[in-house]
């Protein structure tokens, strides 16, 4: 009973370390990132995609308010799991901090130095009593130097850069789907085909335009450039990722 008391005690301090040297509630906020659905980011030679599950809890919710992927500046997009509202609050300090960098020095944010920023910030959470950290993990994905870059960001507060990831819900599963698959080389259109397809590999019902949020930033021009339904579908229907009556059986789920 001693010991489970002293846990709690553990649990409750942010800024205490346990005796085995864990922040109890970094770890819980990594928890709460895999309950997000599932986000994946992959970096080809032609560019970066970010891919999203935008399930919806209710056919009455309008499909257009699940904001998954965020464009943080022209030439980097960010795709989030975990808590939305966290989501927010550092998508909207990524896009303050693109516009300082370009006032200040008159040239566009790094993706690593922007990247580094956020986690700053993350790490500043772990640190400050009467705080939490951030439940939600960051896939930010742009071009610097014509070079495609793709990073994650952890509650921890630690940045770290992929050539192809996931986060959020069945991020292992996603994982090894990707590392069987993945070829550096691939161009970016693959690369697209590919985060579907892992997508697609941990839906039970198949995926559907609405249902999902894809993004690319290509090498050429240095754009961000979100998906529309109708080249989702085309994507969706040359790889066959749709499921039989996928859409009505969607609006079945509870999330």
């Amino acid at each position: 009973m001693q010991g489970q008391n002293q846990q709690q005690a553990y649990d409750r301090g942010i800024t205490i370390f346990s005796p085995d040297g864990r922040l109890y509630q970094v770890e819980y906020a990594r928890e709460a990132v895999k309950r997000g659905t599932a986000s994946i980011g992959v970096r080809t030679a032609d560019g970066v995609v970010l891919a999203v599950d935008k399930r919806i809890r209710s056919p009455l919710m309008e499909r257009s308010s699940v904001e998954k992927i965020h464009k943080a500046d022209d030439h980097i997009g960010i795709a989030s799991a975990g808590h939305v509202a966290d989501a927010r609050q550092l998508i909207d300090l990524a896009r303050r901090q693109a516009q300082v960098n370009q006032l200040r020095y008159g040239e566009p944010v790094g993706v690593e130095t922007l990247t580094k920023e956020i986690t700053d910030y993350i790490q500043q959470y772990t640190q400050v009593g009467g705080a939490r950290p951030f439940g939600v993990a960051l896939i930010i994905g742009g071009i610097a130097d014509g070079e495609p870059r793709l990073y994650e960001t952890d509650p921890s507060g630690t940045p770290y850069e992929w050539k192809a990831l996931a986060v959020g819900a069945d991020r292992g599963d996603i994982r090894d789907y990707l590392e069987e698959h993945y070829d550096e080389g691939m161009e970016l259109d693959a690369g697209v085909d590919l985060a579907l397809e892992a997508l697609a590999s941990v839906a039970e019902d198949g995926l559907s335009p609405e249902g999902i949020g894809v993004a690319t930033i290509d090498v050429e021009t240095e754009t961000f450039h979100e998906l529309t339904d109708d080249e989702k579908a085309a994507h969706i229907e040359s790889g066959d990722l749709a499921g039989s009556d996928s859409e009505d059986e969607d609006e079945d789920q509870p999330e």
